[in-house]
């Protein structure tokens, strides 16, 4: 989710002396050397690739495509200059139009509805697998690579080298999207101020434990307090324990479902997404397409202790430990004002933020020292007190190349081309360089990584390990996304205002939920819009047949602070190398 950036200056400066070329593999081997490095393959590899993509390109040589994706560094660079590389090796005009995700996902949804052609591809989150394998919109990329796309579908791919691939794949083994980026939600802290002798002393005299990285939401509350409310001050300046945003917006919605309920330990345990409860809150027994509510009265989450426990502290804290001004800040207002090197961690951080928390301290990022290494680091974010092991740990963005079937099959063939380029191991790796979003094992395991790693504050080691895949997106439960997650932000952004309290406020995101999933069900009756897999909603009981029973949502706990526990940052990277 979720930034508009600026392609990176290198970027900028190949689009101003590269002057429009004809299609060929002259034009191919020019890029390659100027542009396309480092790379997993050779020069002579890569000019095969390319020669293999200007073949496949003969029948679309001339056409113009429309593409559309997220404001990301990753996106920045393929519109600016991937589509220039794109056109003068294939002879295809790409216009990569860059939106902010809400948009993105209107886009979408618009489309599927109208089945007008608005754009031959998108960038589309994974978060929409279980919408895209229900509505049947999508191409579905297995079939289509082993059938009419045979002939666009370059034998060097390697679908196995993308590490978010199941989390584009659908409940009947179908892969439905290509990823072509992913960053996770990670706990981001001050590594230099945790290292200090006298805030440790402190800090254990205190608590009586050590400062670290927190294993649980109790201890991240204890490091928030102690910083606000003890440190207080650090090189004469007014620090603060925690950031977050509270604005009353769509990107506060995306800031809940993207796992901050489970995070707090709302779900059924299970792994990549919980069964039969997922992070959202949302029940489907296991063996089933069909969502059978939210509400704990139906057996769902939404509106269960651990979830309003999650959105109380996320309010809570913002209010008591975060910078002045935080709770009008909405999704794209907090980087800048973690950079300004006032605040000790950051619960919630995308690590699509890394390739701008590297920025060198000349351009105003008061997080890393004058050599331009990182003060902080990222780490596991913590679980709160109704988490259980074997419960989801954390979510991961997986942006992914989807294109839908109301798109003209000769324009889907030259968009399928295009999102085989931008992910192609010819570019990977230097695109991957500039945004810092991984989507292929190879690239990551680059020794341009491995020298670059440690001036990246443990996303290499993060994307190295098992981890990568444990963080994931929102899974099938949620029948129709674009449609249920309009409602959460509306809901959460009246807890910020006052206007209700969490109880209340996921009472009310339960039922609306479940009023539109009542209308999905009515339809998938009547017509099978869901392919038979629409919602089918049990009848409500009385919360107390649901509440604290065996894969039923959690009963509320007497004591929610339980003792703060921590680990070392080493100890972290230790495992993650292991």
């Amino acid at each position: 989710m979720r930034l508009k950036f600026l392609a990176s200056a290198a970027a900028l400066a190949m689009m101003a002396v590269s002057s429009p070329s004809f299609a060929d593999i002259e034009a191919a081997k020019r890029w390659i050397d100027s542009e396309f490095q480092p790379s997993t393959l050779s020069k002579d590899d890569q000019a095969k690739e390319m020669e293999w993509f200007i073949k496949a390109a003969e029948p679309f040589k001339g056409m113009e495509i429309n593409v559309l994706s997220e404001g990301i560094p990753t996106h920045d660079y393929e519109s600016k200059v991937l589509t220039k590389a794109f056109e003068e090796i294939t002879g295809i005009k790409v216009n990569h139009q860059i939106l902010g995700e809400g948009e993105v996902v209107q886009a979408v949804q618009t489309q599927m509805q109208t089945n007008r052609n608005l754009y031959d591809g998108y960038v589309n989150d994974s978060d929409l697998i279980g919408t895209h394998s229900r509505l049947q919109q999508t191409y579905n990329l297995t079939d289509m690579m082993g059938g009419n796309w045979k002939d666009v579908t370059s034998p060097t791919l390697d679908l196995d080298d993308f590490m978010g691939k199941s989390f584009t794949t659908g409940p009947d083994g179908k892969l439905y999207q290509l990823p072509d980026q992913q960053f996770a939600n990670l706990y981001w802290f001050r590594k230099d101020w945790f290292d200090r002798a006298d805030l440790q002393e402190k800090f254990k005299a205190k608590y009586g434990y050590d400062l670290g990285v927190p294993v649980n939401w109790s201890a991240y509350e204890d490091i928030a307090d102690f910083f606000t409310n003890d440190v207080k001050e650090i090189d004469g300046v007014k620090i603060y324990g925690h950031m977050d945003y509270g604005k009353r917006a769509p990107d506060l919605g995306w800031r809940m479902t993207d796992a901050w309920l489970s995070m707090a330990g709302a779900g059924s345990q299970g792994e990549p997404n919980g069964i039969p409860i997922d992070e959202w809150g949302i029940r489907m027994e296991k063996g089933s397409c069909n969502p059978s509510g939210a509400s704990v009265s139906r057996g769902g989450e939404t509106n269960g202790p651990a979830s309003v426990y999650a959105i109380a502290k996320w309010d809570e804290w913002l209010r008591k430990y975060a910078p002045p001004g935080a709770a009008d800040y909405d999704f794209y207002q907090s980087l800048p004002a973690l950079a300004q090197g006032n605040v000790a961690q950051q619960i919630f951080w995308y690590t699509a933020f890394t390739a701008s928390m590297v920025a060198p301290k000349a351009e105003g990022n008061n997080t890393v020292d004058d050599q331009g290494n990182p003060l902080w680091r990222m780490a596991p974010s913590p679980h709160g007190p109704y988490w259980k092991e074997g419960q989801k740990v954390g979510y991961q963005d997986v942006g992914s190349w989807t294109i839908l079937k109301s798109t003209p099959e000769d324009r889907a063939k030259a968009a399928w081309l295009y999102a085989q380029f931008v992910t192609s191991k010819t570019v990977d790796v230097k695109k991957s360089h500039v945004g810092l979003t991984f989507a292929r094992d190879s690239t990551v395991r680059h020794e341009s990584f491995t020298e670059r790693a440690p001036k990246l504050g443990g996303l290499v080691e993060f994307y190295r390990s098992p981890d990568r895949v444990r963080w994931s997106p929102t899974g099938i439960n949620v029948p129709d996304y674009p449609k249920l997650a309009q409602l959460w932000w509306q809901q959460i952004g009246d807890v910020n205002s006052g206007a209700f309290t969490p109880q209340e406020a996921m009472d009310r995101l339960a039922s609306e939920m479940e009023q539109v999933m009542a209308r999905m069900e009515a339809a998938d009756k009547a017509n099978n819009t869901y392919g038979g897999c629409g919602p089918r909603l049990s009848e409500p009981k009385d919360p107390s047949e649901w509440l604290g029973k065996a894969d039923g949502p959690k009963a509320k706990l007497e004591n929610e602070k339980e003792p703060g526990q921590t680990v070392a940052y080493e100890e972290i990277v230790k495992r993650w190398q292991q």
